[in-house]
């Protein structure tokens, strides 16, 4: 009994032993593909050192390279749809143009990575992922799973958000001029003194978002959902305000001033009389008692 017990360990040490053998010749063989062909679809790249490397226009949909070193690496127009880059090193990676739509990134650190132009849509999941100071001007992330995502002092002018899953995002800092946010999720965020000046919040999920002294003047937010917000010293003036919930929001000296609320819910608002109203649309008719 114990000289078959031992004979089955043996057997199965062999077979772990020559499987990470032949995973790790696969991955040399497959990056050695990739350095000549500038391809490698659907290719097993797990931790791969690709640092600093030119993949300019590479094909690697599908491609798995979770854990993958891509510190500097040019990725520009690179098409990594559908590919797998959970905890991948892409610090300072240059990812203009690149297409991600799809592609799993999750925890992966983009620490001032350039995605300027990006293709991030179809559900890619950035979650608890390092974008801070990272370049996503213009970048397309429309459904965009991007929960628990640092975003502290990245740049998002005009880039699409639609539709994108925001909560626990860290926005400290960030750039959004621009912006489509129309409705996004972004339940609990903390948006306190962010400039968001003009942008377009419409049917977006703010319940319970804190908006202390944030900029919200013109914004439109026609629809959105702000119960339980904490609207203290924000500015909403001539935002549009159109349809949205404002139930159970706290209140305390917002701007008000031609704001237009028509048809929206208000019910158990707190601290309403402190706000600052001038030629302000209420569901009832103009307030004019801040001017």
């Amino acid at each position: 009994m114990k000289t078959k017990l031992t004979f089955l360990l043996s057997l199965t040490f062999l077979f772990l032993f020559s499987g990470s053998v032949y995973g790790e010749e696969e991955v040399k063989k497959n990056e050695k593909k990739l350095k000549v062909t500038n391809s490698c679809a659907g290719c097993t790249l797990l931790g791969v050192d690709l640092a600093v490397a030119d993949l300019t226009k590479a094909d690697l949909t599908g491609a798995n390279l979770s854990g993958a070193k891509l510190e500097k690496a040019n990725l520009t127009g690179a098409n990594l749809r559908n590919a797998k880059l959970e905890k991948a090193n892409l610090r300072n990676a240059k990812l203009m143009g690149v297409y991600l739509s799809g592609a799993d990134l999750s925890g992966a650190d983009l620490t001032e990575a350039n995605l300027g132009l990006a293709i991030l849509e179809d559900e890619a999941n950035l979650s608890a992922a390092d974008l801070s100071g990272a370049n996503l001007k213009e970048a397309k992330l429309e459904k965009a799973f991007l929960c628990g995502v640092s975003l502290k002092g990245a740049d998002l002018s005009g880039a699409n958000l639609t539709k994108a899953n925001l909560c626990r995002v860290d926005l400290t800092k960030t750039k959004l001029t621009g912006a489509k946010l129309r409705k996004v999720d972004t339940y609990k965020i903390n948006l306190t003194g962010i400039d968001l000046s003009g942008i377009d919040l419409s049917g977006a999920n703010l319940k319970e978002a804190n908006l202390t002294q944030t900029n919200l003047s013109g914004a439109n937010l026609t629809g959105a959902d702000l119960s339980g917000a904490i609207l203290n010293w924000t500015n909403l003036s001539e935002a549009n305000l159109t349809g949205a919930d404002l139930s159970r929001a706290f209140l305390y000296e917002p701007n008000l001033s031609k704001a237009n609320l028509t048809g929206a819910k208000m019910k158990n608002i707190a601290n309403l009389d402190s706000a600052i109203q001038c030629k302000t649309i209420m569901p009832w008719g103009e307030e004019n008692s801040g001017c």
